[in-house]
């Protein structure tokens, strides 16, 4: 996949579509502790854009804008978390949002393995290196394998929603997961707010 890199933006006037593949590279798992460090993005075209915040700096404009975009669904997967991170950093809410682990869990019941690199395996056929998954996504120069993992990261979900789509549909479950990924960004604001180990509709 190819990769293009941008510091603290996209540039102007870059159309990624209607539908764009997001992940986020962080420097931990808390969003109240571990900055985020990348945002990596791609139409499913072969091109991964990726915008390294340097020094902390949030202000991304263009991103932003896309973000919140209304006529572009933001397609992620755990969206849960990288929404979250976007939603304490940019202070954006990312609306609307598909989210390929959601989907998984509505119709791969059959197993309880539906990360990333399980889905791509099983679903597309593809062995997926996490070999960079903890690294330091903070340093000032990202190493090329660590861009190549990111990449990775948004290279196949395109396919991915293709071929969950069409196992919601055979399920009847596409309303119940449209019905999830529209309640995504209030449960990101209720893990940030402190319930995210909290199960609020439990009794």
């Amino acid at each position: 996949m190819k990769i293009k890199l941008y510091q603290n933006d996209l540039p102007d006037g870059l159309d990624l579509g209607n539908v764009v593949a997001i992940d986020t590279e962080t420097l931990g798992l808390n969003p109240h502790r571990d900055r985020l460090c990348l945002a990596q993005l791609s139409s499913g075209d072969g091109v991964c854009h990726a915008v390294q915040f340097s020094d902390a700096r949030y202000e991304a404009p263009n991103l932003k804008k896309l973000l919140a975009d209304p006529a572009v669904t933001k397609l992620f997967h755990f969206a849960r978390f990288d929404i979250a991170m976007f939603r304490q950093y940019l202070k954006v809410d990312c609306k609307p949002i598909y989210c390929t682990k959601i989907a998984s869990k509505l119709v791969r019941t059959y197993t309880d393995r539906h990360g990333l690199k399980d889905l791509v395996r099983e679903l597309l056929g593809v062995d997926l290196s996490k070999e960079q998954q903890s690294s330091d996504w903070g340093a000032k120069v990202l190493t090329e394998k660590q861009l190549a993992y990111a990449a990775n990261d948004v290279a196949h979900l395109h396919q991915l929603k293709t071929v969950l789509d069409a196992m919601l549909a055979r399920e009847g479950r596409s309303h119940l997961a449209k019905a999830c990924f529209d309640f995504l960004p209030t449960r990101a604001e209720l893990d940030l707010a402190g319930w995210e180990e909290v199960d609020i509709f439990a009794h």
